[in-house]
């Protein structure tokens, strides 16, 4: 179990995070989204231990990712991580064994293999996919408890994108591993995920199951033969409205069943059922905290 508990945390004297509260129960995989700026590599790096929160802390199983002991059950691959001009892939395995020594090396060969990764070039001559690979062998060759992970699928082509994801599912089924996530590819997310967590005005303002929290919105779209009643249409406290002349998109938390009695009380020429996705959920709930 991850506790975090972020009272506040500053970055150039800028306020970043602000009462972030969030249970993250074992053995799932957590996608954690917002929009640019929202805090979200912050927070994993507060997660990973590389920062320390102004106010609060998070805690795995009650230990502090402060202490050694708990360092060594969490993998973090950044966005950017760090490595020299002459940093090549058996050097990068060689620096993790000291921090991992239990590491699987023939899963990280394996790997390695397979994404046709030349181990005595420098990792600056790779391109950014390639880079990435080599970071997703090191993280499956260690499986470590706690695997945090910054825009993971950046750079990668959609059948590693697709092998990533195949190979983090076997992780939590097979290791009990936990998994977080970010990325702006809200739909890779709501392929695998199994829960979401939302950074909006510095705080988790929206978090559970995906299927469950999408479940509970329906979007329509209405056309009307005459002026649309704005005022009405507010008066159903919208998620989402989006009015164009006398054509009408709306979503509502709401069933489906009760949002269109109350959609055909405004006496639309057609009123019809939409599907929503996790994207559009997110993209609905940013515009109604804005």
């Amino acid at each position: 179990m991850i506790n975090i508990n972020i009272n506040s945390h500053s970055l150039g004297g800028n306020k970043v995070l602000e009462n972030v509260k969030l249970e993250i129960p074992t053995g799932v995989i957590l996608g954690l989204v917002g929009v640019n700026g929202a805090g979200k590599s912050t927070l994993l790096r507060i997660m990973s231990g590389v920062y320390n929160a102004d106010e609060g802390d998070v805690l795995y199983d009650g230990d502090s990712p402060k202490d050694a002991s708990t360092r060594s059950r969490i993998f973090f691959l950044p966005d950017d991580p760090y490595y020299t001009s002459q940093t090549t892939c058996k050097s990068m395995l060689e620096m993790y064994r000291t921090f991992y020594p239990k590491m699987d090396i023939d899963v990280y060969k394996t790997f390695i293999s397979k994404y046709s990764l030349d181990e005595k070039k420098p990792i600056r001559t790779f391109s950014k996919g390639m880079r990435r690979q080599l970071y997703i062998a090191l993280a499956l060759a260690i499986k470590p408890e706690y695997l945090l992970l910054d825009e993971a699928f950046d750079g990668l082509d959609p059948r590693s994108r697709k092998h990533f994801k195949d190979e983090l599912i076997k992780l939590v089924d097979n290791n009990g591993t936990t998994v977080v996530i970010s990325s702006h590819s809200l739909r890779e997310l709501e392929d695998f995920c199994d829960m979401f967590a939302m950074l909006d005005n510095k705080t988790v303002s929206t978090s559970g199951d995906i299927e469950e929290k999408v479940a509970t919105l329906c979007k329509f779209q209405l056309a009307f033969t005459s002026d649309v009643d704005d005022e009405a249409l507010e008066a159903l406290a919208p998620v989402a409205l989006r009015v164009n002349g006398r054509f009408v998109q709306i979503v509502l938390e709401d069933t489906a069943e009760n949002a269109m009695e109350k959609l055909k009380a405004l006496e639309p020429a057609v009123i019809e059922e939409m599907p929503i996705d996790f994207e559009e959920m997110f993209i609905s709930e940013v515009e109604r905290g804005a």
